[in-house]
């Protein structure tokens, strides 16, 4: 944890992670959290302190819990509003005319019969007449309430009154002022920390918040250091000491940030969420699904998330962007790592909001991208790298797979490596492909000084296969020369002269996005994106600390998976990470692993103007359910008697239509969930059907949100 009792060992540990140009120490930029509008309890009181007190009730994977109220898993059965009100007049103005006759006489004494029966003579002939008067009118009163009873009964007036007058009573009664908890039960008092004794603490942290001066990525931050003092991690003294000195600053992030400049989604750091939608009131929804808002959290993205939808239907503005903005704020608490990769002015957030960004192609870089993911294995680079430069093309080659493009290499690095000290540069691994005579009897000159005969025999096998007809070193020498132009001489050098992004520092709360040169260099592009995958599903796996959530968010994942990438996605969901792939169509993923893609992924969301064979495949893994269906039927009155035809034959000379009746069927029959047709044609724009599941194993059926809300 960043306490500054173990902040210098981390530093020094974390020493080759780029900083952003602003020193550790310069003033940070807090901006205060998002307050929904219903949950300041009181007025008078910072509105942190409201959000930290409004409770998170449990609710299914994918669902917005801030404020949210659980709903019946059936939708009760709603009688229509016009039904309603034409039953209620129509009942009132039959209880009305039915007392008028009784009160008028039109319908005898009989109902006053009661009264009589009850009451003495004495009452009626005149010795007492103010008792009968009152008793009479007592009477009145319980015979009127009756009427009223069984007529409001019958025109369902206690419903009408409970969906008008109970909204406009509560809308008028003045709210009293919200009971404050206790302070062994209130949240702002950190409760925990006076448990467990750091009490001065949480008085600190207590009164900064009633100043104002924390925010809800402070909260997160001290909270997920204090878990760590409670695991072991970190001593309590320690942790103590620098509270009451640095207070809501404690334990901040490398970068001194204590916040992100602005904020384009509603987050909820409590509980790690950040809200993309709400669920729309739609039939094909469940009924506790309706109305509620529609979130993402790590608990769900670490089962990765594949959102496809053609372009301008919203996966980078509503989807993409809300979710790295998230990783970036949980970042900032030292909660997660993220790498964010999409082509060259994609919106994935300002500059500011990473510690590092990368520019692949861009004159006089300020950061480069590691070609070997950091790692001094020879023959984990060389597979990373054979994946990255022929993945797209592992069902053409010998065997089906990557595996000979990867010894081909591993022929080549580990003698380079053991030669130089260090793996070759992108001219160099192209001259050593091709099987250049200087560059290749250099390398047997320095293996030959040093002795490494093993490693001799390893390039004699190499200079052996370069003379077959059909060498896997000839496709690869064609795909490294994709990256041996002018646009990236600055890059990929493993000499140690610039500063390198590794991805084996995902062990820490690191901010980064790496821009792609899609424009004039696509086919570099994707090979770069396959490379970044690679490195990170075997980076994020080999991780020792798991502790942080490791996220890499790929926009536009076209051409970049593969068998090898599908395989490494399966093994995200127990190491604590996840991805998130947007896709323009399915067809961008070779046909044999399109419904691998989609089983091997736990979020799926279809966009607004999928195709219908798109729409087949998502229709396919999202199953099928039971379903209550009504086939109504009209059936042909045939009249038996004389008048009964006269009257049939009169109905039809003014309606028009012979007299029917109607049948109704009540089946039960499976029925998709959402078929081709539906995605492709009754998706609104600016909405996306999505479903969830998270790493412990439940799961949200696919629903339809409204992105815009």
């Amino acid at each position: 944890m960043d306490t500054e009792g173990t902040q210098d060992a981390q530093n020094t540990r974390s020493a080759h992670i780029p900083r952003p140009a602003t020193p550790p120490g310069a003033p940070p930029r807090p901006s205060a959290p998002p307050a929904p509008p219903a949950a300041v309890p009181g007025a008078a009181e910072p509105p942190l302190l409201g959000w930290l007190r409004t409770p998170r009730p449990a609710a299914a994977p994918g669902v917005w819990t801030y404020g949210h109220r659980p709903r019946p898993a059936e939708e009760p059965e709603r009688i229509p509003l016009r039904q309603l009100i034409s039953g209620a007049l129509i009942s009132f103005l039959c209880g009305w005319l039915l007392w008028s006759l009784l009160w008028n006489g039109y319908l005898g004494s009989y109902w006053m019969w009661p009264l009589v029966l009850l009451t003495p003579d004495s009452w009626r002939d005149g010795t007492d007449p103010m008792a009968y008067v009152w008793a009479s009118y007592l009477y009145y009163g319980l015979f009127l309430a009756l009427l009223v009873m069984v007529f409001g009964r019958l025109g369902r007036w206690p419903e009408l009154a409970r969906r008008f007058l109970t909204p406009l009573v509560r809308h008028l009664r003045p709210r009293a002022p919200a009971p404050k908890p206790q302070p062994a039960a209130d949240p702002a008092q950190w409760p925990e920390l006076r448990t467990h004794g750091a009490a001065d603490a949480a008085d600190k942290l207590a009164e900064e918040a009633r100043a104002g001066r924390m925010t809800d990525v402070d909260v997160a931050r001290i909270g997920h250091a204090w878990r760590a003092v409670r695991s072991g991690g970190t001593p309590l003294a320690s942790f103590t000491d620098t509270v009451l000195r640095q207070g809501a600053a404690a334990c901040a992030h490398p970068s001194g940030r204590r916040d992100l400049a602005r904020r384009s989604a509603e987050h909820d750091l409590l509980a790690g969420q950040v809200r993309i939608g709400t669920a729309a009131d739609h039939e094909r929804n469940p009924y506790r699904h309706r109305g509620v808002g529609c979130a993402l959290e790590p608990g769900v993205l670490g089962t990765s998330l594949l959102a496809v939808g053609p372009a301008g239907s919203g996966k980078s503005t509503r989807v993409v962007r809300p979710v790295v903005e998230a990783m970036c704020l949980q970042a900032l608490a030292g909660q997660s790592a993220v790498i964010a990769v999409g082509p060259a002015g994609s919106d994935l957030g300002p500059d500011d909001a990473f510690d590092v960004v990368v520019r692949i192609g861009r004159p006089g870089p300020e950061c480069d991208l590691d070609l070997y993911g950091g790692t001094t294995d020879p023959d984990e680079a060389a597979g990373i790298l054979a994946e990255a430069l022929v993945g797209d093309l592992a069902g053409q080659l010998p065997g089906g797979d990557s595996r000979r493009a990867a010894t081909a290499l591993g022929q080549l690095l580990g003698p380079f490596r053991a030669a130089y000290g260090r793996f070759p540069t992108v001219a160099e691994l192209r001259e050593l492909l091709d099987g250049a005579p200087e560059a290749m009897g250099a390398l047997r000159a320095a293996l030959e000084e040093r002795r490494e005969q093993a490693l001799l025999r390893e390039l004699d096998a190499r200079a052996r296969q370069l003379e077959r007809a059909g060498d896997v070193g000839v496709l690869l020498a064609d795909r490294i020369a994709l990256l041996d132009r002018p646009a990236f001489a600055d890059f990929f050098d493993p000499t140690g002269s610039t500063r390198q992004v590794s991805l084996r520092a995902l062990d820490h709360p690191l901010r980064v996005r790496i821009e792609l040169p899609e424009r004039g260099h696509a086919e570099a592009s994707r090979i770069l994106a396959r490379l970044v995958l690679a490195q990170f599903t075997e980076c994020a796996v080999a991780r020792s600390d798991r502790s942080l959530f490791a996220c890499l968010v790929l926009d536009e994942a076209a051409h970049t998976i593969t068998a090898e990438a599908l395989r490494g996605l399966q093994r995200l969901r127990s190491a604590h990470a996840g991805v998130v792939l947007t896709l323009r169509s399915l067809d961008d993923v070779p046909e044999g692993l399109r419904s691998a893609l989609l089983g091997a992924v736990g979020c799926r969301m279809a966009f607004a103007g999928v195709t219908t064979w798109d729409g087949a495949r998502f229709a396919e893994v999202w199953g099928k359910e039971w379903v209550e269906t009504r086939d109504v039927t009209d059936r042909q009155i045939i009249a038996v008697s004389a008048a009964g035809k006269a009257f049939h034959i009169f109905r039809q000379l003014v309606t028009g239509k012979a007299a029917t009746a109607k049948a109704v069927t009540v089946r039960t029959v499976e029925r998709e969930r959402w078929s081709a047709s539906d995605l492709a044609n009754s998706v609104p724009a600016g909405h996306a059907v999505l479903s969830v599941t998270s790493v412990k194993g439940e799961h949200a059926p696919p629903v339809l949100v409204d992105l815009r809300g």
